[in-house]
């Protein structure tokens, strides 16, 4: 059984690793999205992303997230002081709200394409009670957002109110992780086909029921795994068992190797999946459930890397929702969850690999790729992991850049 689409993926290019190639890579990055900011439009819209006249403002691939990745490599020292992007944000959010004028009045408290992330940029940098109220009003009214997953419902609002609660220590966000965790229990359903939990999402005019990375069930693990601490011990074993049923009995095992479906229900049943990416596929199954606690999953998770491993890097680029870059994520997840050398080897390896889409794309399209999930500030936050054998990927495992 074939667990990936090859012809989505391409051969590693057999290059040692080289951090000082990393290094220059991560400033090349830096400096040419510091040269490309235009205060009107921000930066170019790569053509994959949008059209030349889009001005793209979200967290997902637009000036938020860019904004957001700048000050993330400032502040670790990958990158020199660079410019101070904060006189920037309210208009920012202004335009995010034009941008999404045609949206449900729910979308504006997207985690990943709304308001909330804009106004988090904002806190960190100026806190203040009037940013917090907008902010917990947002996830409030976020709660009953019929597309139960991370990119623009309830479950994205879930993991702000986390990194809120760790910024601050303020039970007001507790309260609200609560809420959410709660509202999303209520919500669960049991598929007597399959044995095990699920959601449905509204989403894009359509009902689905999303088991990935990004859309689906597993993406909602995050927070609940990370924000394990604010619920009760009951509360939490109850989800810890969700998690571990869902996830195991979705999962499609062959020859030592693990990828799942990007849905549960499907028109045809005996396909083996074929997407290897953090967006749908083992890669972000891997990422997602890198801090559950136990040793449950441990073999599926050691399959699912074997997996990515064997299909190569992606043919999509760099980047890390759908790209190598992702798909390497899942190796330094690994190596920080069981200490073995071999991940931060292969994860290394994409790295490299990675370097040379960036630049044979940047000669193609004649310019960088200016996003964090996208495009080129986000593999240069891949490539910083990789030069220190950590495994933060941005804005889904921390947000407030001085808490990593």
């Amino acid at each position: 059984m074939t667990l990936f689409d090859p012809t989505r993926h391409e051969p590693l290019i057999e290059t040692d690793w080289d951090e000082h190639v990393a290094r220059a890579t991560i400033q090349h990055i830096a400096a040419g999205t510091h040269a490309s900011f235009n205060p009107d439009t921000y930066w170019p819209t790569h053509s994959l992303d949008g059209g030349p006249s889009d001005t793209l403002t979200y967290l997902y691939h637009g000036a938020c997230g860019t904004f957001w990745a700048l000050a993330f490599l400032e502040s670790v020292g990958a990158t020199a002081p660079g410019v101070d992007y904060a006189p920037h944000y309210s208009t920012l959010l202004e335009r995010n709200r034009i941008a999404l004028q045609d949206e449900s009045a729910q979308s504006l408290a997207s985690y990943m394409m709304g308001d909330i992330p804009i106004l988090l940029l904002e806190y960190e940098h100026t806190p203040t009670e009037q940013l917090a109220d907008k902010l917990a009003d947002l996830i409030l009214s976020n709660l009953d957002n019929p597309t139960r997953e991370l990119m623009w419902g309830s479950p994205g609002t879930l993991l702000a109110s986390k990194f809120l609660y760790e910024r601050t220590s303020d039970e007001r966000w507790a309260d609200l992780f609560r809420l959410t965790a709660d509202k999303l229990w209520s919500e669960l359903l049991w598929s007597p086909e399959h044995a095990c939990f699920y959601w449905t999402q509204d989403l894009y005019g359509k009902q689905s029921t999303y088991l990935d990375s990004v859309h689906g069930f597993v993406a909602t693990a995050v927070p609940l795994i990370a924000g394990r601490h604010l619920l009760s011990d009951e509360r939490w074993s109850g989800w810890r068992e969700r998690i571990t049923t869902t996830v195991s009995r979705t999962a499609v095992v062959d020859d030592g190797k693990a990828n799942w479906h990007a849905q549960l229900v499907r028109e045809n049943a005996n396909v083996a999946p074929h997407l290897m990416q953090f967006c749908h596929g083992a890669p972000g199954f891997v990422i997602c459930l890198a801090n559950m606690p136990g040793d449950e999953l441990d073999t599926l998770l050691l399959a699912a890397g074997e997996a990515t491993w064997a299909a190569g890097p992606l043919k999509k680029g760099s980047n890390l929702c759908h790209g190598t870059g992702g798909n390497g994520f899942a190796f330094l997840s690994l190596y920080r969850r069981t200490g073995d050398s071999k991940w931060l080897h292969r994860a290394r390896a994409f790295a490299m690999h990675g370097i040379a889409q960036t630049m044979a794309a940047e000669r193609q399209y004649g310019q960088l790729r200016y996003s964090l999930w996208t495009g080129d500030p986000g593999f240069a936050i891949y490539l910083w992991n990789c030069i220190h054998g950590t495994a933060s990927f941005p804005t889904l495992d921390f947000f407030f850049t001085d808490i990593k």
